[in-house]
């Protein structure tokens, strides 16, 4: 035994009974470990983890109660933009002959611990989360259990050892703004999405960077924070059309956002685009048909979707791949911008 043990430290694998004795724990209590239970202290639970994922413990058959099922998370699913996510997962999963399970939990920044529990009693072939980042006690579970996980994150910038995929969101606030520049507009609003989210700030940047490339005052009253939904959109836009020096054109860091904006801009009895230039965020299949259509920039997430499932059918084949792919964005020009009205205003 003793013989047994010293091979298998020299191959990095460990048995459960060599965990059991290297924790102080029975071989049951590291079997509950591995099943999602709860009755297992807290500390001893976390030793029991750290202890196979440094061995990298993997189970050598699946059990008989793992699904063929790979398990998306959103902390909502109201969002048109989700429903793009879910059919990128489904089309990779109907090559591998599994199945999807959607779960909503916790925040836009992390799932909720109730989740946790529920989806180790599933035991999904893997798990695709759209979220910001992920807790580290959070990451050692999955990874005690050999579940692979990615995250797509239109929401964040993932830690550098948390698989994911994004968009260039940079580059689409650059690429919007300077759209509405070419235009001839001077005076350029912007409403992105909440401030502590990281894609925000990024799409903003690209505006800023932008508006200074073309010489071009940033006005602060111009720049808003939302919430990437309609009703953010409108209520940022009524604010922002209702100041003494409105702007001629407002880009909004989401399509639900420039709806609202479209909808502020009929209220307020301005004409779209002679009066007010709109530009939205992500392309989703709504935006063709908005009033006018819309302009915007194409986020392709079926595309990243279907990347971060086939990303994570690698891992769970002990594939090599890289930890962050970002994929590109693009303008789509529709009928929503146009030149703005009179003479250019100004900075």
């Amino acid at each position: 035994m003793l013989l047994a043990m010293r091979d298998d430290e020299k191959t990095g694998r460990i048995t459960l009974a060599q965990v059991a004795q290297r924790a102080g724990v029975s071989i049951s209590t590291v079997s509950k470990v591995l099943n999602g239970r709860q009755d297992v202290a807290a500390p001893t639970r976390i030793k029991v983890e750290r202890l196979l994922e440094a061995h990298a413990y993997r189970r050598t058959t699946r059990s008989a109660h793992e699904a063929p099922l790979i398990e998306i998370v959103f902390h909502e699913l109201e969002s048109i933009w989700a429903m793009e996510l879910i059919r990128g997962v489904e089309n990779v999963a109907k090559t591998h002959g599994a199945g999807v399970v959607l779960t909503e939990s916790g925040t836009r920044h992390a799932p909720g611990p109730e989740w946790m529990e529920a989806m180790l009693q599933r035991r999904p072939l893997g798990v695709v989360l759209v979220f910001s980042a992920l807790p580290g006690e959070v990451k050692e579970q999955l990874r005690a259990r050999s579940i692979p996980f990615v995250i797509i994150d239109p929401a964040g910038d993932p830690d550098p050892d948390v698989p994911s995929v994004g968009s260039a969101n940079w580059n689409g606030g650059l690429a919007a703004t300077r759209h509405l520049i070419e235009r001839g507009h001077r005076r350029i609003g912007v409403i992105t999405g909440p401030e502590d989210m990281l894609c925000s700030r990024a799409r903003l940047d690209g505006y800023r960077s932008a508006m200074t490339m073309a010489g071009l005052e940033v006005d602060p009253a111009l720049i808003l924070f939302g919430d990437f939904h309609v009703e953010g959109g409108y209520d940022r836009a009524t604010e922002m059309l209702s100041r003494p020096r409105p702007p001629t054109a407002i880009f909004a860091g989401s399509d639900l956002q420039a709806l609202g904006v479209l909808e502020a801009a009929r209220v307020q009895g301005l004409r779209v685009p002679h009066d007010l230039s709109v530009v939205g965020y992500d392309d989703v299949s709504l935006a063709r048909w908005a009033s006018p259509a819309l302009t915007t920039i194409h986020q392709p997430l079926r595309q990243m979707a279907e990347e971060a499932t086939q990303m994570l059918m690698r891992l769970r084949d002990r594939e090599p791949v890289s930890t962050r792919l970002e994929l590109a964005t693009s303008l789509v020009v529709r009928k929503s911008t146009g030149a703005p009205a009179g003479l250019n205003d100004g900075p």
